[in-house]
């Protein structure tokens, strides 16, 4: 069992594709899972009154209730469980939650289903929260997009490389900071984010942190450690610990009440925290084994909020090591919480009648930072699912590789999550007021193996069998809402 609190973490467990992109039971337990799976629960009331203004016409409801249940199982591509809630011109018209959040490997009686309310480690979907609060300190003048971030960190931050381009937040937030993953790009409390660029010190790895593709703000590869210098950028200048600061802040403001640090959760929390599955135990993939869970699996124990990975944050000095706290990765947040970040965008930035991103902000987060050029190969499209990249966001284009829908010519904008067997995503139709959120909550088989490629995209397979099912019967279909 993994846990997310780890002292140091590999990038094979945190990426957004492991790979090519880069244990209940056996019988009964399917059985179980696959009846959990033919129901789904309800929006909340208040969702529910809005749906109750839009909503999708029975037919089409009906064959997007089989579309999805179809998606829930045991093995091949079906998933444990999987949470979805969609909007159409504003307003939420169709929710459906369906399979297991949790899967007792002994007793099959005990599984829990799939609710709105489950919360889920979001995976890279919390990039997006992390560029929120940047986008924040910005309107604040507490950030400058295009400064030297040096001046924020309190150490020299360049690319041997390239020592005379300073690397900015933007290059941070579109991932052309020219920064690398390597082995390691989170670290325990007793240490600091200055230990992973600094010669000689213990997780600088000969420059492996740092890529020769070209200089800051040429090149773009997917790098989580970008948003571990974002998250420690956070702390430097409010002086708070990334997890209170994105809790106070960010995730109030949208009513949410999910968490980067497990130890925020009491024990009713904790019992709707939701489980990531995967068919594989100690490195061993076994198809037709029982789902194992991979992370977050407590089991009811509160944790201490004030000790992550093992080690005490008692002496912790904010600044040092935002990455402890996983600004790329470590969000706990439910399918529910997540339609309030839909509700935001949708709403230029307001939620319930406040303003949480200044439009104009939010406007440069979507705005093209970065696209990928043929001629100049100019970056890692991580197989075709990245085009292009804007500030913590990114498009997916209707005819391109990133696509959402086979068929249709449908652009998207949002960011797509996957980690451990984990697979989310928050999602706008660009240029209206529909969009969609999704968690799924484990895999049966590698992510980075062929059998996991797209057969129309550059996305997972089924990232494609939901993403189409949804774009197929809400957003294409003839019968309409």
């Amino acid at each position: 069992m993994l846990f997310a609190g780890s002292s140091v973490f590999s990038n094979s467990f945190f990426s957004r594709k492991l790979f090519s992109r880069k244990l209940f039971n056996r019988k009964k337990a399917a059985v179980f899972t696959l009846t959990a799976a033919l129901t789904f629960s309800l929006l909340p009331e208040g969702i529910l009154q809005a749906e109750g203004r839009a909503s999708l016409k029975p037919q089409v409801k009906a064959a997007l209730d089989k579309d999805l249940t179809e998606l829930v199982g045991f093995s091949g591509t079906k998933v444990p469980g999987l949470a979805v809630i969609v909007y159409k011109d504003g307003a939420p018209v169709y929710s459906k939650f369906a399979g297991n959040r949790y899967i007792d490997p002994v007793q099959p009686v005990k599984n829990k289903p799939m609710t709105g309310d489950a919360r889920f480690r979001i995976a890279s979907v919390s990039k997006q929260f992390t560029a929120y609060t940047i986008m924040q300190l910005v309107d604040q003048k507490k950030i400058d997009l295009d400064a030297d971030v040096s001046k924020y960190l309190g150490f020299r931050l360049r690319n041997p490389a390239y020592p005379k381009t300073p690397i900015t937040a933007r290059m941070l937030l579109s991932h052309t900071s020219s920064l690398r993953d390597d082995d390691e790009y989170t670290l325990a409390a007793p240490y600091s984010l200055e230990s992973l660029f600094k010669p000689g010190w213990k997780f600088y790895d000969d420059g492996g942190h740092f890529g020769s593709e070209g200089a800051p703000g040429e090149y773009f590869v997917y790098t989580n450690l970008n948003y571990g210098v974002l998250g420690t950028m956070i702390e430097k200048v409010t002086g708070q610990r990334f997890d209170k600061y994105q809790r106070d802040h960010i995730l109030k403001q949208l009513d949410i009440k999910g968490s980067y640090n497990l130890g925020d959760f009491n024990a009713r929390d904790l019992d709707n925290l939701g489980v990531i599955y995967r068919k594989r135990s100690e490195g061993q993939w076994q198809e037709q084994g029982p789902w194992v869970a991979q992370i977050d699996d407590l089991q009811g124990a509160v944790q201490n909020p004030d000790r992550v990975g093992g080690h005490s944050l008692k002496y912790y000095k904010p600044g040092s090591n935002g990455t402890i706290f996983g600004p790329q990765g470590n969000l706990r947040i439910s399918a529910n919480e997540l339609s309030h970040v839909l509700e935001m965008l949708i709403n230029h930035g307001k939620y319930n009648g406040k303003q949480v991103i200044a439009p104009q902000l939010l406007d440069e987060m979507f705005k093209v930072q970065w696209k990928y050029s043929p001629a100049l190969h100019n970056g890692d499209t991580e197989n075709g699912s990245i085009e292009a990249y804007g500030l913590g966001v990114q498009p997916f284009y209707g005819n391109g590789t990133s696509r959402v829908s086979r068929d249709a010519s449908l652009n998207f904008q949002g960011h797509l999550g996957e980690a451990y067997g984990l697979l989310s995503g928050v999602l706008m139709r660009t240029g209206t007021k529909d969009g969609f959120v999704y968690i799924m909550n484990g895999v049966a088989f590698p992510e980075g193996s062929h059998r996991s490629d797209g057969n129309y995209s550059g996305n997972y397979v089924w990232e494609e069998n939901l993403m189409d099912a949804i774009c197929r019967n809400v957003f294409t279909d003839k019968r309409g809402k």
